[in-house]
């Protein structure tokens, strides 16, 4: 068996450090929300660049949503 050497991410870590008090439910909600927001943002943000990137146009999108891009594994 692998041992890992770090276990937690580094943001894990940080949100233990921070979050060591007990939140309630509704707490528990809204922080949950406030890191989906974020992580959805970043992956906007990404995408965007990808698109940017390679000059995409709304008929490139089209194209790719009608064409099997997938390769079929071994």
């Amino acid at each position: 068996m692998e041992v890992l050497k770090q276990p937690l991410s580094n943001v894990q870590l940080e949100l233990l450090k921070t979050f060591s008090h007990q939140l309630s439910e509704s707490e528990i909600l809204e922080l949950r929300k406030i890191l989906a927001q974020f992580f959805a943002q970043r992956a906007i943000q990404l995408a965007n660049e990808v698109w940017d990137k390679n000059e995409w146009t709304d008929e490139d999108v089209d194209r790719m949503l009608e064409t099997k891009m997938r390769k079929k594994s071994n």
